[in-house]
């Protein structure tokens, strides 16, 4: 069994579990692999082990990755920070997009997504920690953000994401990862169905919270390259 194998298996028993104590089906919480640094030739080992949705930081590694695995029904996400220049790109070759936290962003995505395919998904990335530093919008302006970037065409808003401090206690994870579920919650609009929190030192506090999909890169893949 190599590493990746024996990796993977032990990321799909924590969600597994995880998934039990928060008394959700089994597979309720998706998982988006994260392979930044990693070679496509990696992403492509974890494909043959059943992993379907890829997550990428870095846009000109990521499209380098699409064109060497196109021949894969992979779903890509994109969750790095976006750029105005960039935004033309990850509206025609990615699938998700997961940091939106401008309007302008999310406008330039809707005009830019191609009218063949369908609407882009999208995430508000929110600053759920308050850290000056860190992307994200702030949680006041988070509703009028949201009603905008939901009446726009070609993309379509799923959810919130969010990528807290770092902290090894286990009752502020879980805190963090609450208060985003509720924002969501308290948006109040129509269609709203993801959660993208938790990684790979936290995702059994994400998936008790309420998320949807986690993205984990160091506990499959390992250190980064």
């Amino acid at each position: 069994m190599n590493v990746i194998t024996q990796n993977l298996a032990q990321v799909r028993q924590r969600l597994r579990e995880a998934e039990r104590l928060a008394g959700r089906p089994e597979g309720s919480v998706g998982l988006v692999a994260v392979g930044k640094t990693w070679p496509a030739t990696v992403l492509a080992e974890a494909y043959r082990l059943g992993l379907r949705d890829f997550g990428e930081n870095y846009l000109q590694e990521a499209l380098a990755k699409q064109d060497e695995l196109k021949e894969l029904a992979i779903v890509w996400h994109f969750i790095g920070p976006i750029q105005s220049n960039k935004t033309r790109l990850l509206a025609e070759r990615f699938h998700w997009v997961h940091g939106v936290d401008r309007l302008k962003i999310a406008q330039r995505l809707s005009e830019q997504r191609p009218v063949d395919l369908p609407p882009l998904n999208v995430c508000i990335q929110v600053n759920v920690s308050n850290e000056p530093s860190k992307a994200g919008v702030g949680l006041v302006s988070l509703g009028e953000l949201a009603e905008s970037i939901a009446g726009l065409p070609r993309i379509k808003l799923r959810g919130l994401m969010a990528i807290p401090a770092p902290s090894d206690n286990y009752d502020q994870q879980r805190d963090t990862f609450r208060t985003l579920r509720e924002a969501l919650e308290g948006l109040g609009l129509a269609g709203l169905d993801t959660l993208s929190m938790g990684m790979s030192d936290d995702l059994e506090a994400a998936v008790l919270e309420g998320a949807t999909l986690v993205r984990v890169g160091t506990a499959i893949f390992g250190e980064r390259l």
